[in-house]
């Protein structure tokens, strides 16, 4: 099965999407090596807040495929208990949590192919949401395709066609999808130091920039980024400065800490 995305929805439009991403391992274990197309489809479509990851640490093979995901910047859930569907309520529920924390919420992606889904898809789309699911080719369940449509569903090995078709299709949005406000540029910085320290690695300017510029694909360094009155910055520094006066980071000897860490650690 393949899809064109055929969608033509301006920055402005796409800007109002708000998005959740919420993955099955166990049942997409192909997602492995499509993380970074995933969230590069999730960020042509809007703004990504929730990006979690659901595996049993029991099994060597799902932890491998957790942690290349983490590396880009989603979020393992660990679902240890292995009585039947177990990481199948535990993904539902926090999808629930999170539609009834963020009311602004609008677009959520769901990468899975089980029936025992079809209740959460139902009331997603009852309260008005749209979703998007990819499967794993072979596994996926076909009644699936009638709940979301089928220009709502996708298979994993798709992914890399519909990010260049999207590419392709749009290259007169390519300056504007190329922009992001200051407020959302700081909360990718805050992921990529978070990542960065995970990983034990040093926290400087290039790393920092590097792992923003692999999460976000409307960031293309400190010029993409703008300020309320449509200003745009003149250097990395002076992008840091502003973040660290926001109170959000601090900066040291040209690496950068977050003060939120700073303030649990005491």
């Amino acid at each position: 099965m393949t899809h064109v995305d055929q969608s033509s929805n301006k920055q402005t439009s796409q800007q109002k999407n708000y998005i959740g991403i919420f993955v099955d391992i166990q049942n997409v274990s192909s997602i492995k090596g499509k993380g970074n197309f995933l969230l590069k489809f999730a960020q042509s479509k809007g703004r990504i807040d929730c990006k979690n990851v659901y595996y049993n640490s029991h099994y060597i093979n799902q932890v491998y495929t957790k942690s290349k995901l983490e590396i880009i910047g989603m979020k393992g859930v660990d679902v240890p208990d292995n009585s039947e569907n177990s990481a199948d309520y535990r993904l539902i529920n926090d999808c629930i949590n999170w539609v009834a924390f963020n009311p602004s919420a609008n677009m959520i992606i769901l990468v899975l192919g089980d029936w025992d889904y079809a209740g959460l898809i139902c009331m997603l789309k009852a309260l008005g949401k749209k979703v998007i699911i990819f499967a794993q080719r072979g596994s996926e369940n076909p009644k699936l395709i009638k709940l979301v449509g089928n220009e709502n569903f996708y298979f994993v090995d798709e992914l890399p066609q519909l990010v260049g078709n999207s590419n392709k299709t749009q290259p007169h949005n390519k300056a504007l999808m190329s922009q992001i406000n200051c407020k959302e540029a700081i909360e990718y910085l805050i992921e990529a130091i978070k990542t960065a320290s995970s990983q034990g690695k040093p926290t400087v300017f290039g790393r920092i920039d590097r792992l923003m510029r692999q999460r976000c694909a409307n960031y293309q360094g400190y010029s993409s980024i703008y300020t309320d009155d449509g200003k745009k910055f003149k250097s990395f520094s002076q992008f840091i400065d502003v973040a660290v006066k926001d109170g959000k980071v601090r900066k040291q000897n040209q690496e950068l800490f977050l003060t939120e860490l700073d303030i649990l650690a005491a």
